[in-house]
């Protein structure tokens, strides 16, 4: 299953010989490491089973073949691009956009890890704003570009107020303000979790959820995302490399391809 076969394929008295291309898609699972094979002379890069690297990996999957549904419950025109539907909730306020589909992931993984101190991002002005304030009651007060933070609520840590926060952060922070914020990372230095950016307004970002390499060091990797309108996040094909689909490789000064978007460049930025 993980590698091209020939199969004699009897037609009227005429064998005829069919190159298959290779199929690295499980069916059956209902992760991205189990959905997802691993070419052959490949293996997964190893890391620690309480990282934000493994969370990506074995992050659950709806079953093979689920639809990519937009906020509003319809379904979104395209829906040959993926290979998987990622399990994120997608609210019906149509708030969770591209970028903060993978914000939202990255801080149900710090809550997950009894790490709330450190969820927290700045909103397009630069300002930082805190899960842990929100917490303690402090909203901003927005005039133009200047954000100042109040005590105007009462605490409330709930997982409840938590996503409240999180819609707040929807609306002020974006693929721009990731870009500015978060540390550039080399081409090759990119692991799981590292984005493919294209800064701007609008602008795009998807996120490295599995990673794997063979003896000489070449890698490859799987890239996911949340869309606008918003909608679910789904685990990419590759329609420019259709023989490791869905995995990908990555080249300096290079454009990227992948099936909703252009990037120019491979440009990744890291979650702090």
């Amino acid at each position: 299953m993980s590698s091209g076969k020939m199969v004699a394929n009897h037609v009227k008295g005429v064998v005829a010989t069919i190159i298959t291309k290779p199929d690295y898609i499980s069916i059956e699972g209902d992760s991205i490491s189990t959905r997802v094979l691993v070419p052959e002379g490949y293996k997964r890069v190893s890391y620690d089973s309480s990282s934000f690297q493994e969370y990506l990996r074995q992050y659950p999957l709806k079953p093979y073949g689920s639809k990519i549904i937009n906020y509003d419950d319809s379904e979104y025109f395209a829906q040959n691009w993926h290979e998987a539907i990622l399990e994120v909730p997608v609210p019906s306020n149509g708030l969770q956009q591209c970028a903060d589909a993978l914000m939202r992931i990255r801080s149900e993984y710090l809550w997950d890890q009894n790490r709330k101190d450190e969820i927290g991002f700045n909103f397009t002005s630069g300002h930082y704003c805190s899960w842990t304030k929100y917490a303690e009651g402090y909203r901003p007060k927005i005039k133009g570009n200047k954000v100042t933070f109040h005590k105007t609520a009462s605490s409330n840590h709930s997982k409840t107020n938590f996503y409240k926060y999180l819609n707040l952060i929807y609306t002020y922070a974006g693929t721009l303000s990731m870009h500015n914020e978060l540390q550039k990372v080399l081409l090759d230095d990119i692991k799981i979790g590292d984005m493919l950016v294209k800064p701007g307004s609008p602008g795009h970002i998807e996120i490295i959820v599995d990673e794997i390499v063979n003896d000489e060091g070449d890698k490859m990797f799987l890239l996911a995302q949340g869309n606008t309108p918003a909608q679910s996040v789904c685990l990419l094909k590759n329609f420019e490399d259709t023989s490791i689909s869905p995995w990908y490789t990555f080249e300096e000064n290079l454009p990227v391809y992948t099936p909703s978007y252009y990037f120019d460049e491979a440009r990744f930025i890291r979650f702090k």
